[in-house]
């Protein structure tokens, strides 16, 4: 097997196993839209990278803290719905990220890449990341889990036990702004919800409890890195979306089987 697949599957193997169980938060809370304006806002954190001269990966994790902290604040003064205030920060940062990066004349990019990614470009250094990174995710996510599961299930009544909501929303931002970061060289950055949102859901056909369906989004997630791997380089596709078109397949697949109740 050559070289650069071992890398792609290596890399892409661990962005799902942690994208899963990260993703049936999402899904459970109904953050898909908000995973989508922190990912869109990813391409802001390039472009500061490449501008400050720093690893893109950092201003991509201090980008979308800071933008989920400014949408606290803004949802705080309630004056535009939730989905409004995503959509501009969305679109607004992204647009942004661009225009960044026309003014550095000199910078090369390929932009493709970074909005639809190219795991099989992936390098040993980028392999590190991902699993330095989702290692790392996947603890935290570990500790978080029984606290966010009580404030996702019932926030009330988790504050009223105790809980310190705020920092568990920040922490829980903090993970996805993380696995936006890691991830973004797998599918891009505007096909990174898809990865965090498709196994979840198919997940929830099968799982009994929170913990399995974190685990069965988790094994959805790999096989839809297999699968997208495999086709890409077999109908030679590009590899970010063929990944996101394997779990869209699975999705649709389970779909179709008859539900036993």
């Amino acid at each position: 097997m050559d070289e650069f697949i071992v890398r792609a599957l290596i890399g892409g193997l661990m962005v799902a196993a942690v994208a899963g169980p990260l993703g049936s938060f999402v899904v459970w809370r109904r953050m898909a839209y908000f995973g989508d304006t922190l990912a869109h806002s990813a391409l802001l954190g390039v472009a500061l990278g490449f501008l400050i001269g720093i690893s893109t990966n950092i201003t991509v994790i201090v980008l979308c803290v800071a933008l989920a902290l400014l949408l606290v604040l803004l949802q705080g003064q309630r004056r535009l719905a939730s989905d409004t205030l995503l959509g501009i920060l969305a679109h607004s940062s992204l647009s942004l990220g661009l225009v960044v990066l026309s003014f550095m004349e000199g910078l090369r990019v390929d932009l493709f890449a970074y909005l639809f990614g190219d795991i099989l470009a992936v390098t040993w250094g980028d392999v590190g990341w991902m699993l330095i990174g989702g290692s790392v995710a996947l603890v935290l996510l570990l500790l978080l889990w029984r606290p966010l599961l009580a404030l996702t299930v019932h926030e009330d009544l988790a504050r009223v036990e105790g809980q310190p909501a705020q920092w568990i929303s920040l922490g829980f931002m903090l993970l996805i702004a993380l696995v936006i970061a890691v991830a973004m060289k797998v599918v891009g950055i505007l096909l990174i919800t898809s990865l965090l949102i498709i196994p979840a859901a198919t997940a929830r056909r099968f799982a009994r409890t929170p913990e399995q369906m974190g685990l069965i989004a988790a094994i959805l997630g790999m096989l839809a890195v297999l699968g997208g791997i495999g086709g890409s380089l077999h109908w030679d596709t590009p590899t970010g979306p063929s990944i996101v078109v394997a779990a869209a397949a699975l999705f649709a697949a389970i779909s179709l089987i008859p539900r036993r109740d």
